[in-house]
């Protein structure tokens, strides 16, 4: 946790890059728990223990990263590898933080598409779904409490959820709604944001626009090279270039972490595209949640059936690998550009009032996003059947209630149990209830 006195620390001299590269390394495949375990983990190592960067630095970062799309942890370490040794620092410490993840991730998805049609593992994710059912809730906890600190956050969380829910809206336009709403909110009543006074005037250094507009070009050049070949070899209706513009689009809009995307992904990759069905979606959060690195990896494994159950003219094992590899990519690359883009900027974003307004009301509709994903994950991994009913503008999910998996809803209660009232690690959590969807089938076979 961040010290709460005021008293400065002087950072140490700056690491060597060999050094930098093995702490990097560690950080990677040390950081489960989502972003808040790997922030905290990153202050530990990089501001308490070494001291290569400061408190006010590090908090400076982690707001500007909040503001960009895409996992917030993974660009404060890109942020922070820049610091410390320019370009190859950030490119070092954003890879390694993804890559060991993504391994892991690709080696699980491979696993599942070969034995998930296996009894065993069946039972193996009926526990682990249970289990990141409880995750997801108490997600949604935290961020409600943190951000809903005002009754117009929480009109704008309650809209963003009806939104969502009962009318089925696109996730880009409620983030978009909200940028614009906050920013607008934030110049006629900031009271009802609780901005606080302004801050002290922006630093009068020249304004890097020549190094941002270098850095932007080259971002979007790396990142959309793979689409461009994939375009001029395999054509606009192949697999490939669907997975691709998908999870591009994705990137540009996945402001608020993992869990505020998922609902979109599960969306479209289920219903848009039919590249898996609800409960394997579910199957994707519950991988995602035992590997290091962000939680958003989950998108690799999406890339990975729909490649996989999609294969011409590759193998389906080289088409999966192929379709994973892509996704990570389009979904991670963008990372490098907006930090590489904004990093000189970061002293003077932090005296953008309107952007802060906007950040803040995207934060509370956040909550009514993860709130969409709670009752979206709830419904498929409790129930067998779940219609959708049209009611005039709003179309809604229904439960078939004589469906009600009690296995399922009894490992989300011992979930929920372990994790909200006695504390336990998510990690544990999965554990304990993976064992008793194991014990749950072998006492009841069939």
């Amino acid at each position: 946790m961040p010290r709460t006195d005021a008293s400065p620390i002087e950072c140490a001299p700056r690491p060597g890059f060999a050094e930098f590269v093995r702490v990097s390394a560690r950080i990677g495949c040390l950081s489960f728990g989502g972003p808040a375990g790997q922030i905290a983990l990153m202050h530990r190592e990089l501001v308490e223990e070494r001291r290569w960067v400061s408190e006010e630095q590090y908090l400076h970062a982690l707001n500007l990263c909040h503001l960009l799309p895409g996992p917030e942890a993974q660009q404060l370490a890109i942020w922070i590898g820049w610091k410390l040794h320019g370009l190859r620092g950030g490119l070092v410490s954003g890879l390694l933080f993804v890559l060991p993840g993504a391994a892991v991730m690709l080696a699980l998805s491979i696993l599942y598409g070969l034995a998930a049609h296996l009894q065993w593992f069946a039972a193996l994710f009926l526990g682990i779904k249970a289990a990141v059912l409880a995750v997801v809730v108490q997600a949604l906890l935290r961020v409600a409490r943190r951000a809903l600190d005002s009754r117009f956050k929480r009109a704008v969380a309650a809209a963003s959820l009806a939104g969502l829910f009962v009318f089925a809206l696109p996730f880009p336009l409620i983030v978009l709604a909200a940028l614009a709403l906050g920013t607008a909110v934030a110049s006629i009543r900031p009271d009802w944001l609780k901005l606080g006074p302004p801050a002290a005037a922006p630093p009068r250094a020249p304004r890097p626009w020549g190094a941002s507009l270098r850095a932007a070009c080259a971002g979007v050049v790396c990142w959309g090279a793979p689409l461009v070949l994939i375009f001029a070899t395999l054509g606009p209706e192949h697999v490939f270039w669907r997975i691709g513009t998908f999870f591009a689009k994705l990137a540009v809009v996945s402001f608020g972490g993992a869990y505020a995307v998922l609902a979109y992904v599960a969306q479209a990759a289920v219903q848009t595209y039919g590249w898996l069905d609800a409960r394997e979606m579910a199957d994707g959060l519950g991988l995602a949640e035992t590997t290091p690195g962000p939680l958003i990896m989950v998108t690799q494994y999406v890339g990975y059936l729909a490649a996989y159950r999609s294969p011409e003219p590759f193998a389906p094992l080289v088409a999966g690998v192929l379709g994973a590899l892509l996704t990570t990519w389009v979904t991670f690359a963008p990372c490098f550009l907006w930090v590489f883009t904004l990093a000189p900027w970061i002293e003077r974003l932090e005296h953008a009032r309107a952007l802060k307004g906007g950040l803040a009301t995207l934060t509370a509709a956040i909550v009514g996003v993860i709130a969409n994903l709670s009752l979206w994950f709830a419904l498929h991994v409790l129930f067998g059947r779940v219609d959708t009913a049209d009611i005039g503008p709003a179309r809604l999910l229904v439960p078939n209630l004589a469906t009600l998996d009690w296995r399922a809803a009894l490992l989300a209660l011992l979930a929920a149990v372990l994790l909200l009232r006695l504390g336990w690690s998510v990690a544990r959590v999965l554990t304990a209830c993976a064992a008793g969807g194991l014990l749950i089938a072998a006492a009841l076979p069939g």
